[in-house]
C-alpha cells in the first residue's frame, strides 16, 4: 500500500508542476477551436438524424389516437342462485 500511495502523491506532485509551469498545452485552443467543433458536432447530428428520419424506414407510432379501438365491455355475468 506504501508503494500506491508514494506513487499517487508522485503523480499529483507532477500534475501540480505543470499547472504552475503552463506546461498543460495550448490553452488558447478551445478560442481557436472551440466554435468549430461546436457547429460541426451541431452539423454532424443533423445530417445523421437527417438520414435516419428519412432514409432507414423505421415506423415511429408516434401516437396510437385513431389506432387503437377498445374493447367492448363484458356484462357482469348473473350468478344463479
Amino acid at each position: 500500500m506504501f508503494r500506491f500511495a508514494k506513487a499517487a502523491l508522485n503523480l499529483t506532485g507532477q500534475a501540480a508542476r505543470q499547472v504552475r509551469h503552463n506546461s498543460t498545452g495550448n490553452v488558447n485552443f478551445n478560442k481557436k477551436y472551440g466554435n468549430i467543433l461546436m457547429v460541426s458536432g451541431a452539423g454532424f447530428c443533423v445530417v445523421v438524424w437527417s438520414y435516419v428520419l428519412t432514409q432507414t424506414g423505421i415506423t415511429w407510432n408516434l401516437s396510437p389516437v385513431g389506432k387503437v379501438m377498445p374493447i367492448a365491455w363484458r356484462e357482469a355475468e348473473e350468478e344463479e342462485e
